[in-house]
């Protein structure tokens, strides 16, 4: 009996793997390469970064399979589950988390560290999904409509926000309002909410930390404290313009190589691939990220039902605005906020959820004339 599960669990396996989109995850893999590769320039004996990055590729592709071999049903119906986990993590922060560099955002699992604010962003971006799978269009301006997707959006929010991590409560805010958009909000709604942030906007700078205040002081005229604030900005945009069209070369970075530029590992790493690799390479990498999104929201309009579509684009604008933010962060377009480039920066939660993210896409995919 025991093989007979175990024969019909592999050739389920092996029947799905038919559907499965191998140029979808062609790509991710060679955004992996690339991410391996510039790790490798800023590693070293004392650091071994790239080992550590290796392991989480390989545990994050695992889970990705995994994900994107289970029924879409199942995430349907987890939705509601999975958001609540992680607001009872992002409570369990508020009280028992570590702190690090003055603000507390990781709970400690002896082997690892885990950020729950991570995994909020897909956690309210199947909650929302859920919410709009049956509800008629024509209804989604009501009132009484918009009260359960506010509270879904809103309570996360405040969370992540008095941890302190503005930067990511923002981020969360602007991904829900693309899937407000997408369900079908009325445009007036998302303009009148526009202009009452704006009101609201001098208020809320009285709420906001001290080192959040100077970040956007600092994003107005980094010049001003160069060695202070400013430094980080100021040494990732003289690292990009150095890097001119074709690049210095690979690990000739000198930014990276001689230790100007901090955080290059992580939120940075983007400045150490345009040292190396120039505009060019920059502008083929910029390519490969939209290849990805523009497969995602593929993925999305091919989906048979309401709940996949939502799910699909929402990890597609999460994945972009990822990418724009990171982007911005590091050409001093916006002020510093903390955001990863996907895939390609060194981190453990960061990798976990968007690989877990890109595996729902694919279950999608693979499941996309199932009923839910």
């Amino acid at each position: 009996m025991y093989r007979t599960i175990k024969k019909s669990i592999f050739q389920e396996a092996k029947d799905k793997l038919i559907y499965f989109d191998w140029i979808f995850f062609s790509l991710i893999l060679l955004l992996i390469c690339v991410g391996l590769l510039t790790i490798h320039t800023v590693d070293s004996s004392s650091t071994n970064y790239l080992f550590k990055h290796f392991l989480r590729i390989c545990f994050s592709l695992g889970l990705f399979f995994l994900v994107a071999l289970v029924n879409i049903k199942f995430w349907y119906r987890f939705s509601y589950v999975f958001y609540l986990i992680i607001i009872a993590l992002l409570i369990y922060v508020d009280f028992f988390g570590l702190s690090a560099l003055g603000a507390k955002r990781w709970i400690n699992f002896y082997f690892f560290n885990i950020q729950p604010s991570e995994l909020m962003k897909v956690g309210v971006i199947l909650a929302l999904a859920r919410y709009y799978q049956y509800i008629k269009i024509e209804e989604i301006d009501h009132v009484s409509k918009l009260i359960i997707p506010l509270f879904i959006i809103l309570i996360p929010f405040f969370l992540v926000a008095k941890q302190p991590d503005l930067g990511t409560g923002i981020f969360i805010l602007m991904v829900s309002i693309g899937m407000l958009w997408l369900a079908g909000l009325n445009l007036k709604i998302f303009v009148t909410g526009f202009f009452s942030l704006l009101v609201l906007a001098p208020f809320a700078i009285s709420f906001m930390k001290p080192y959040q205040k100077q970040r956007i002081l600092t994003f107005l005229n980094p010049e001003n404290d160069p060695l202070g604030s400013g430094y980080h900005i100021i040494q990732s945009k003289i690292a990009i313009g150095s890097g001119g069209f074709f690049g210095k070369g690979f690990k000739q970075g000198t930014q990276s190589n001689l230790e100007f530029l901090p955080e290059k590992h992580t939120d940075f790493i983007f400045t150490v691939f345009a040292e190396q690799f120039g505009f060019f390479g920059s502008l083929m990498l910029i390519l490969l990220f939209f290849a990805i999104i523009l497969t995602i929201l593929n993925i999305s309009l091919k989906s048979q039902n309401n709940f996949s579509r939502l799910v699909c684009f929402g990890i597609g604008f999460n994945f972009f605005v990822y990418l724009a933010v990171n982007l911005g962060m590091v050409t001093g377009l916006i002020p510093v906020v903390g955001v990863p480039l996907p895939i390609i920066s060194y981190g453990g939660t960061a990798m976990l959820t968007t690989m877990f993210a890109l595996g729902i896409v694919m279950s999608a995919k693979i499941h996309k004339d199932h009923n839910l």
